[in-house]
């Protein structure tokens, strides 16, 4: 090992030394053993050491024979075939390394993932130059994405197609390139800022949920285990240096065996009807639980696997795949997995080489029975929450000019990536990045015979720097939806409230469609509340919505104010996220923490939201009791779109049509 390459080990916590924590480490190393299994998902709060274990694994993990400055770590042995740096280069050179950690920022472009090819010098020069991204770098190795939940959905795109071909294919107005790209992709997250898009979280393997650590004794060992290694770190990794030699050995002789391993038709029967039974789309959980199970066994040292084997991997195979709705967090019932497959073995005994599953343990025990929430002897009540619904298209545009990631499915707004509707061409500001090729043409078409005179090139076509044109797109962005619901005593009346939630819940879903990130604010009494900063998990927003009390007066401007102040907050951390203003309300304001007119100054902070530009949709609750048009006033004050909540239904709009058309054909 190079000198350079001990430093770096050493400035990475030792695998061995991470506390607890074991299912995690055991999908990390049968991937590490078997990078067909896929990849691992880790689900799980900050401060779990998902990022150390990630970090980690790279540097307990055999070393690799590569092409000295090939950017593909090519093998000495067999570069592929396109490389230009290995091919025709008779002097290249190897170097034993360690497993390269490429990570993938939560940031990065599409330009950075899958790397460049230099249109410009291939019109005026006719060569073909192409400069790597971080697919490049990964092969071979790890590609790390952490906040995976939180990527541009575009790059998650380009991820889904390399993962899926073990290859990373660019294309570039007709000029092409390709190269390998062979990686264990490891994803972490944090549920809390919402899930991954169901196409992409199959993609993964396996997947392990991880909790903190809640027994004290264990949360000491973290802590001193942490501070010896932050003091000295080059003192603390020869401590477990022997742990980790015999695991990277362990691993070594797993991959030697892996060829080895064989899986009967009972096994496999077995994992065929395991799937089904917990009605999962697709083969590839089959296909995963195969691959993991007879790696699992060739860590054990086997060259057989068993139905233990099979039920250690399946929940790691099955957690986020099995059938569930948005708002449902990913569970799995390990005590009905047990008898899932007890009952499956009785129908369909093992052979005799097979042992049975370990069945024992204390069961579970019985949930507190519901009990109704106390109101503590105020008068707010905690109402049902309606039934939720498919709301209509709330599809907008973008009130200004400005460039955006394309990531969600509600805004038109122009963006920076390729991915959206070419509609226009400019000329570029620095580097061109998106050629517009036939506005190029056009503007270089007049001057065609004149620069031919004076040049002694053989292109068809002379194009000049200033001929350039960058193309301008446009595409669907999410939305910071911010939600300001009315918890005042008014809405309780009439069941108002239970209407309501079903409402908000309806929209939360088609936030989480969308792909939006929300925030709601709720307000009663003489007091606004933030209940949910800007996230992107629509669950959550749901658990505040179920559990909020409705009584008291209505403090509308207050509320106003507050998601005035989180859309200011938002607007600096993240410019490309436009925001949109859905208020819940009656609108009888009564109460102002400033003294003045409730109503009159709700009206002036919905005049800041106008000139702020904030799109905004105000839903009446009860639009036929409000002969005073309050709600429509607010509506008209924001500048936003009026609904009746009946309205926001998508059959109600469908109905409509189709009352109309039945019109026209019976006129």
């Amino acid at each position: 090992m190079s000198q350079q390459s001990q430093i770096a080990q050493d400035r990475i916590f030792p695998f061995s030394a991470i506390v607890g924590q074991e299912r995690m480490k055991l999908a990390l190393i049968l991937n590490a053993i078997n990078p067909g299994i896929g990849g691992v998902l880790i689900r799980g709060e900050k401060g779990t050491a998902k990022s150390t274990a990630a970090r980690s694994l790279a540097a307990l993990l055999p070393e690799l024979d590569v092409v000295t400055g090939c950017p593909y770590s090519c093998d000495p042995a067999s570069p592929f075939s396109d490389c230009s740096f290995c091919h025709g280069n008779e002097t290249r050179q190897s170097v034993r390394r360690q497993v390269r950690l490429v990570e993938l920022p939560v940031s990065a472009t599409e330009e950075a993932v899958v790397g460049t090819l230099d249109i410009e010098s291939a019109i005026r020069e006719g060569q073909r130059r192409f400069e790597p991204g971080l697919l490049a770098s990964a092969h071979r190795g790890i590609l790390y994405i952490d906040e995976v939940n939180l990527l541009n959905d575009h790059v998650v795109d380009v991820l889904l197609d390399s993962a899926a071909m073990s290859r990373n294919f660019v294309e570039r107005e007709g000029i092409s390139f390709w190269h390998p790209a062979q990686f264990l992709l490891i994803g972490t997250m944090n549920p809390e800022e919402g899930d991954l898009r169901p196409q992409f979280i199959d993609r993964f393997g396996l997947a392990v949920e991880i909790d903190h650590i809640s027994d004290p004794e264990r949360r000491v060992e973290v802590v001193k285990r942490r501070i010896a290694y932050e003091s000295d770190p080059a003192s603390f990794r020869p401590k477990w240096e022997e742990l980790e030699l015999e695991e990277r050995a362990k691993i070594a002789s797993a991959k030697d065996l892996l060829s080895s391993v064989t899986v009967d038709d009972a096994t496999l029967t077995f994992i065929a009807r395991l799937c089904a039974e917990h009605g999962v789309d697709g083969l590839r959980a089959d296909i995963v639980i195969y691959k993991a199970s007879q790696t699992l066994a060739a860590y054990r040292g086997r060259t057989s696997v068993t139905f233990d084997d099979v039920l250690e991997v399946a929940e790691m195979a099955l957690l986020h795949r099995m059938r569930r709705q948005p708002f449902d967090d990913p569970e799995m019932n390990r005590e009905k997995l047990q008898e899932m497959a007890q009952e499956l073995m009785e129908n369909e005994p093992p052979p005799s080489n097979q042992s049975s599953p370990d069945l024992g343990g204390t069961p579970p025990p019985e949930p507190p029975k519901d009990e109704k929430p106390s109101n503590g002897g105020s008068d707010e009540n905690v109402f049902q929450t309606g039934e939720s619904f498919q709301v209509k298209p709330l599809n907008l545009s973008a009130l200004d000019q400005r460039q955006r990631a394309s990531h969600g499915r509600r805004t038109t707004s122009q963006v920076r990536d390729r991915r959206g509707r070419y509609v226009d061409a400019v000329l570029p500001i620095g580097k061109i990045t998106d050629l517009a090729l036939d506005a190029t043409v056009r503007v270089a078409a007049p001057f065609q015979k004149r620069r031919q005179s004076y040049t002694d090139n053989n292109l068809a076509l002379q194009i000049e720097p200033w001929d350039l044109r960058q193309k301008v797109r446009e595409s669907r962005v999410g939305n910071l939806v911010v939600f300001v619901v009315d918890a005042s005593g008014s809405m309780g009346a009439q069941q108002r409230m239970v209407a309501t939630k079903g409402a908000v819940i309806s929209l939360l879903l088609d936030a989480y469609q969308r792909r939006d990130r929300v925030a709601m604010v709720a307000f009663r009494g003489t007091s606004s509340e933030v209940v949910l900063p800007p996230t992107g998990s629509a669950k959550l927003a749901q658990d505040r919505l179920d559990s909020l009390p409705t009584g008291g007066r209505t403090p509308l401007a207050d509320a106003l104010l507050d998601a005035r102040k989180i859309i200011a907050q938002h607007k600096q951390r993240d410019p490309d996220t436009p925001p949109l203003l859905v208020l819940v309300s009656d609108c009888r304001a009564n109460f102002s923490s400033r003294g003045g007119d409730p109503f009159e100054e709700a009206l002036r902070v919905c005049e800041i939201f106008r000139e702020d530009k904030v799109q905004s949709v105000v839903l009446d609750p009860a639009p036929r009791s409000n002969r005073f048009g309050l709600v429509q006033t607010v509506a008209d004050a924001l500048g936003g779109e009026y609904i009746p909540l009946q309205e926001l239904r998508a059959d109600a709009i469908r109905s409509a049509v189709r009352g109309a058309i039945d019109q026209r054909r019976d006129g």
